[in-house]
């Protein structure tokens, strides 16, 4: 016959804080371990994005604080807070900036050169 066993807590219902696995001790009997609810994990910070950060651990909040600084983010710049699409798009629109504000530089010392080079 199967051994029946009880919860150690008050809470009597199957919860998601209240789940369990059954384990067998060395000395033969089965007793309930609580195992503590699944951790969402990390999410991109840059608005509309919201995607799951990879090479970031899923742990409970007050879990991260017990894991160290090198396991909380990833190597790489906004490691721990941007995604690689969103770290790539901001670095992507930096340079089109700065090729535009070029370009506008380039076209404006071509219009005064030739503006110039008439009134000879």
């Amino acid at each position: 016959m199967v051994q029946r066993v009880t919860y150690r807590r008050r809470k009597s219902f199957r919860t998601a804080s209240n789940a369990v696995r059954k384990v067998k001790t060395p000395g033969g009997k089965l007793v309930l371990h609580y195992m503590g609810k699944k951790g969402k994990g990390p999410t991109c910070g840059d608005a509309g994005c919201s995607r799951s950060l990879h090479g970031i651990p899923a742990l409970r909040p007050s879990e991260y604080a017990r894991i160290s600084k090198r396991q909380k983010r990833v190597s790489r710049a906004y490691g721990g807070s941007r995604c690689a699409k969103c770290v790539r798009d901001r670095i992507v629109r930096a340079f089109l900036i700065e090729e535009n504000k070029i370009v506008k530089k380039v076209l404006k010392s071509q219009a005064a050169g030739s503006a110039a080079a008439p009134a000879k």
